[in-house]
């Protein structure tokens, strides 16, 4: 039980709040007027996981590095936030008269 505990879970969950600790980073330096402001940690939290699987699939298959987690997380996070993230409408500044 242990050793399922040290092999799955622990960087499952590590993996899971790094990506949204990352997503909330991203909303404070990306984006800080946005509506949806739960949107970012969600996408993080979702990036970790989708990293977290890609991850355990090159360790099976290659024998990945420890180290490769979080680099894998951060550029999920980065590419589900960024360029492949969703299109939010960008407020126009109201000028008065």
């Amino acid at each position: 039980m242990q050793d399922v505990l040290r092999e799955l879970w622990l960087p499952l969950a590590m993996a899971v709040s790094f990506g949204a600790f990352t997503g909330s980073l991203f909303r404070l330096s990306r984006r800080p007027g946005s509506e949806r402001p739960l949107m970012f940690p969600v996408l993080g939290l979702l990036g970790g996981l989708t990293a977290f699987m890609i991850h355990r699939v090159l360790v099976w298959t290659v024998g990945a590095p420890d180290w490769l987690l979080p680099v894998l997380v951060v550029l999920q996070v980065w590419l589900w936030l960024g360029p492949l993230g969703p299109k939010m409408p960008q407020r126009r500044s109201q000028k008065e008269p």
